[in-house]
């Protein structure tokens, strides 16, 4: 069962960081399956850390491209990539923080890392254009 208010606040979070796009598209894609885990991910992770005072957006999208990327998850990292036009996260800010991934969880996590924001820099500035 949702929590209401901690879903409504997830989702708009959720929106606010991804874009409605991204959004729209994965509660599209939602099943019988995956709904409660689609829940959870939006009241714990949107609705009760994304949405906390203590840290700005920035901020919090620097720490997660940080652990994304070192623990591999390529996908993921990918997305908030993708998600830093929302939040304020800067290019500068994402190179400085792989070079922390490559000193604290190792240079083939962060080597990853690089080749993936690459190219979604890189589509961003062609999309520019």
């Amino acid at each position: 069962m949702a929590d209401s208010d901690l879903f409504n606040q997830g989702m708009a979070t959720r929106r606010a960081v991804l874009g409605d796009a991204h959004v729209d598209s994965a509660t599209a894609r939602k099943t019988g399956f995956d709904e409660a885990f689609q829940t959870f991910i939006t009241e714990g992770a949107w609705g009760s850390v994304w949405s906390r005072p203590g840290l700005t957006r920035r901020e919090r999208s620097i720490i997660t491209l940080a652990l994304l990327a070192g623990l591999g998850h390529e996908e993921e990292f990918a997305m908030h990539v993708r998600a830093t036009v929302n939040t304020g996260a800067t290019e500068e800010d994402i190179k400085e923080l792989l070079l922390h991934v490559a000193v604290y969880a190792g240079v083939p996590a962060a080597n990853s890392a690089y080749r993936i924001a690459k190219q979604e820099l890189a589509k961003r500035q062609e999309a520019a254009q």
